[in-house]
């Protein structure tokens, strides 16, 4: 039996992720640890909670101590780390919470972890999945992130998720503590908070609100669908190398406006609207200080060493998702009002 800590598991990557394992290893324990702030939902969890093999634990990473019970408790073998603040935009408006909860709550996790497993490493793993933004940004006509690009962050929260992986590797090459980590594009499917830009923009369109596009829309994005995410997660955990990092891209670039509007064909197709009849909605606005110009993972490693690619196209993937929020709009309308947070208020409390 395996007892694995899932960080933030209660988000979005996180909630499909511990999905995943307790249904594909009903010998493992899985302990969900959520801090349970406006992104974590246990609402996305509710077909999974009364398993057997299925813990949820309230917690903010950043508290040590908390940390440390949780690793005794449990008899914690191996760590999933995905708990982060991760939206850029917030970044801006307010980066000491991304520096606390990305810097310092990794740090808290890994201290933990050595802490708990010193002496012992065998059979232990502290596993840290990140993001593509710590490369900073390509040239629009050509180039890929590989596992050897030179970090370069120009966000907050870019520049806090690539301080937490340095943590992650120092804590290997100074203790010797198993790591592994992974860096991945833009996820989209079920279950995302619409402050992100697919979800955001199926809701606008259902409710004819504006479609805010930064600067032109020329920005470039690589999308990869989530439910691939969590597969790869999976095997990188099982079959990874101990101390290699593993990019996770979709193979799929896609311009900012372009992707806005196969988005809108599909949402008003599925809603029964004429075609096009959502492009009015289209608003450009005042570009977001220091965008990126393009992300693109180059996931050669990944699928080379462990078999690993994406299962859908990308058009597939889109209309998978929107047809799950425009068949979940009761979701969709508890997130976006803030009912959602009344789920287990009463039994966990919301954190602001």
């Amino acid at each position: 039996m395996r007892n694995i800590l899932v960080t933030g598991g209660a988000g979005f990557i996180g909630s499909h992720l511990v999905r995943l394992l307790v249904n594909k290893y009903p010998e493992y324990r899985i302990v969900n640890l959520d801090k349970l702030t406006y992104a974590g939902n246990l609402a996305n969890l509710r077909d999974v909670e009364g398993c057997p093999n299925y813990v949820f634990v309230k917690a903010d990473i950043c508290d040590f101590p908390a940390m440390q019970r949780i690793f005794s408790e449990y008899g914690i073998d191996g760590v999933i780390h995905l708990a982060a603040e991760s939206h850029v935009d917030r970044s801006i408006k307010d980066p000491f919470s991304f520096a606390r909860t990305n810097v310092m709550g990794t740090l808290s996790l890994l201290q933990a972890a050595k802490l708990a497993w010193e002496g012992s490493y065998d059979d232990k793993l502290f596993y840290h999945v990140s993001t593509d933004e710590v490369y900073g940004s390509l040239p629009a006509d050509g180039g890929f992130f590989t596992e050897k690009t030179k970090y370069d962050p120009h966000s907050p929260y870019s520049a806090s998720k690539a301080s937490s992986d340095h943590f992650v590797r120092a804590y290997h090459d100074t203790y010797g503590l198993p790591i592994k980590l992974s860096n991945c594009s833009n996820n989209y499917g079920a279950f995302q908070f619409p402050e992100k830009l697919i979800p955001l923009f199926i809701n606008n369109i259902r409710h004819n609100k504006p479609l805010p596009v930064y600067g032109s829309g020329e920005n470039v994005r690589d999308w990869l669908f989530v439910e691939d995410h969590a597969r790869a997660i999976d095997l990188i955990f099982h079959e990874g190398k101990v101390g290699e990092t593993y990019n996770i891209g979709g193979f799929n670039e896609w311009r900012n406006i372009d992707l806005i509007k196969v988005i809108i064909r599909v949402t008003d197709r599925l809603l029964g609207r004429p075609e096009g009849a959502s492009l009015p909605l289209i608003t450009y606005v005042a570009d977001r200080a220091g965008h990126d110009v393009r992300y693109a993972i180059d996931s050669t490693k990944l699928k080379e060493e462990l078999g690993w690619e994406p299962s859908l196209q990308f058009e597939e993937g889109i209309e998978k998702t929107v047809k799950w929020y425009l068949e979940n709009q009761q979701w969709l309308d508890d997130v976006t009002s803030g009912e959602y947070e009344k789920y287990y208020e009463n039994m966990y409390g919301r954190e602001s």
